[in-house]
């Protein structure tokens, strides 16, 4: 039933509710191939072509012939203009039990608070559904509340993007609460919630729940004020946790005191692989502290970004010299610290005799009158751990890889980590702080 009977289907039901057809829709069924494990790109931003974007009709059309249907596993609907009533269309579209949808991505839309509770609730009797991006729609603390609460009954979600979402320090601290016992979610994404408060209450409960929590891979703390105190307790707990894989801190108020705390643990723990510290503040020190840690045996940091950190020439040439050293450090990316000469002539020399790949790092050599510069290449961090198979950047309308990464890492680890079960809710209210509300908003 994909193919044209699809097609086909969506013109019958847009006739039968007065509907108009939308041909960015129409032309995406007519192109979807008769394949299992298929992802709908309805993305509402496209590169080579107008679209018109979706709106709260066009995905009732789409949820009703969407139902029933076991081939289509993937909805790509980001930058799209989906208000609360759509996201309730969806909702219901959840609850099927025959349905065999497994990501959706909901980035950049226009539902709230309102939209996220129905989401919230449907997301509690869902059993297929992997992956929900839900970044950079503004459900404030209220629809975070709600979702948080779900994650307490629901048992697949493996995926969870919620960066640029208004969450205040309430809402990021229950997260925090209900990871101490899910055992199923592998990615979670709050980068730049809105916290008033800068006594960072929620890196300490951050901290306690990484210390219990061995199951989750991939953490995204970007644009959350980190400081060199924030970043000790979360150090804290990180010594404890041999699961995470992926760490994302960029865009905080990080120093070189909090880069101690992490180089420490780099020597102690070898869970490590991928930190991205892009646009913080490490300066030299920091970068001389990471790069002692890196030239170790034991550290198995594989990728490391520090982007925009102010590091000059004797914080990077000791980078240079410990990628030379290490066995496993194969990714750095250094665009925007101060690339004096002796720097451009120690990467000139990393990238010609390849320790360094031209596609893993940032920077291209170039020589003018006898100096050596370095050029910017647009190539940056990976921005996912789990779901690294997936192109990020794929134009196709459609797709059979989308929830791919997901299945292979779960079952992978399926015998190494307890099963998920279920427990009775915690009251999230009641384990939290209220938060601060007379101090400056920390955000960037």
């Amino acid at each position: 039933m994909v193919s044209e009977n699809l097609s086909e289907f969506y013109c019958a039901v847009c006739s039968e509710n007065e509907i108009k057809i939308n041909p960015h829709v129409l032309q995406v069924l007519q192109e979807t191939t008769e394949t299992e494990n298929v992802t709908l790109k309805l993305s509402g931003s496209h590169h080579l072509r107008n679209v018109q974007r979706l709106d709260d009709q066009d995905i009732l059309a789409l949820s009703k012939c969407l139902k029933n249907n076991k081939r289509v596993t993937g909805l790509d609907l980001r930058y799209n203009n989906i208000t609360d009533e759509g996201v309730g269309h969806l909702a219901e579209l959840l609850q099927e039990e025959s349905l065999a949808l497994r990501s959706l991505d909901l980035t950049l839309n226009d539902f709230q608070k309102n939209g996220a509770e129905v989401l919230a609730k449907s997301l509690e009797c869902n059993s297929t559904l992997l992956s929900l991006r839900l970044s950079g729609n503004k459900m404030e603390s209220r629809g975070a509340m709600q979702l948080a609460s779900s994650l307490q009954v629901n048992n697949t979600l493996q995926e969870l993007q919620l960066a640029d979402c208004d969450l205040d320090t309430q809402s990021v601290i229950a997260f925090s609460i209900v990871l101490k016992s899910n055992r199923t979610l592998l990615s979670v994404d709050i980068s730049r919630p809105l916290l008033f408060s800068l006594q960072e209450e929620w890196a300490v409960h951050f901290s306690d729940m990484l210390a219990l929590n061995s199951s989750l891979v991939e953490l995204h703390l970007g644009k959350m004020g980190l400081s060199d105190t924030g970043m000790e307790r979360l150090t804290e707990g990180l010594r404890q946790n041999h699961g995470l894989r992926y760490l994302d801190l960029r865009c905080n108020r990080v120093t070189r005191d909090g880069v101690r705390f992490l180089a420490g643990l780099l020597k102690q723990n070898p869970s490590l692989e991928v930190i991205d510290l892009s646009s913080n503040r490490i300066e030299d020190v920091g970068a001389m502290y990471l790069s002692e840690a890196v030239a170790l045996p034991g550290c198995s940091l594989r990728e490391l970004s520090v982007c925009s950190n102010n590091i000059g020439r004797k914080g990077l040439l000791s980078l240079a010299h410990s990628l030379a050293v290490s066995t496993t450090l194969s990714h750095l990316y250094i665009w925007g610290n101060l690339l004096e000469e002796p720097v451009c002539q120690a990467f000139r020399e990393l990238t010609s005799s390849g320790r360094l790949p031209a596609e893993q790092t940032d920077v291209s050599a170039y020589e003018v009158d006898g100096r050596v510069f370095l050029a910017e290449v647009f190539q940056r961090l990976r921005k996912h751990y789990i779901r690294t198979n997936c192109s990020e950047t794929d134009t196709s309308t459609t797709s059979n890889t989308a929830a791919e990464p997901f299945q292979k890492h779960a079952s992978s680890t399926d015998s190494n980590f307890p099963p998920h079960t279920s427990e009775p809710r915690v009251p999230l209210q009641s384990n939290l702080r209220p938060p601060h509300t007379h101090q400056h908003p920390n955000r960037l």
